[in-house]
């Protein structure tokens, strides 16, 4: 007949629950630990990604402010005198009409005209479709503003100011000039096109703030970022190069 020892020393039979339950505490605290561990991880590759995201956006940005400051003129009686002003484009209302932002940048080339500072204006901006049409917009306001017709050349093709700048040394043979735009926008504009092999000052147009200006500015530094990859690393073509024009814009 068994004896009372029997139950715990025959191999055979399970563990009872006890053994069970002295196994939990270890199971549920090395869960917790493992789990913790990769909310730790997670934590700080975002934190990095987020540093390399500032870090992408404020250096270009502090580069293009500090180095062209000193380039960037309020009043056009002050610029330095070059061969041609290059006005970048921005939205015109239905009806063809300049919005307000790109009527304060025609109306700062006007008067760079007017003071003698530059013999022609390049309007660069976009005509991507038969329906919208910036640069003949810039021109017709310009024109009416006592610029002559013939004094004015047109870059349909100026999607954006990287290509702008690109076109202008390309396409239209510009080794010198004024850029005229916003100050938000000059740092930039002035680093594309003078990276591009461009002579560039600028011409501050207009206003400090805009409606939705945080909007404006959050935007630049993004494109001050990439902006820097493009002249740096890749270099790419506009988005339509097309050949030399026959006439320089500033001839």
């Amino acid at each position: 007949m068994p004896g009372p020892t029997d139950q715990v020393s025959n191999p055979s039979r399970p563990h009872p629950p006890a053994a069970l339950g002295a196994l939990a505490p270890f199971s549920l605290d090395h869960m917790k630990w493992r789990r913790l561990s990769l909310l730790r991880l997670s934590l700080n590759v975002g934190l990095a990604l987020l540093l390399l995201a500032v870090l992408a956006g404020v250096v270009p940005a502090a580069y293009a402010y500090f180095r062209y400051r000193s380039i960037i003129y309020s009043d056009p009686s002050d610029v330095p005198v070059a061969p041609v002003a290059i006005v970048f484009g921005a939205a015109i209302r239905p009806g063809g009409l300049p919005s307000s932002m790109l009527a304060d940048r025609i109306d700062a080339a006007v008067a760079l005209y007017k003071a003698g500072k530059v013999q022609q204006i390049l309007m660069s901006g976009d005509n991507g479709s038969a329906d919208y049409d910036e640069v003949t917009a810039m021109k017709r306001w310009a024109v009416q503003h006592g610029v002559p017709e013939d004094r004015i050349a047109l870059d349909h093709a100026g999607f954006r100011t990287y290509d702008s700048c690109y076109r202008a040394k390309s396409v239209f043979g510009i080794d010198k000039a004024v850029l005229v735009t916003q100050e938000y926008h000059l740092h930039r504009a002035l680093y594309l096109a003078n990276s591009l092999g461009i002579d560039a000052v600028g011409l501050k147009a207009g206003l400090d703030s805009y409606p939705r200006q945080s909007y404006y500015d959050l935007r630049e530094a993004a494109a001050l970022a990439v902006s820097w990859y493009e002249i740096n690393v890749t270099r790419p073509l506009p988005r339509y190069l097309g050949p030399p024009e026959d006439q320089r814009a500033d001839s």
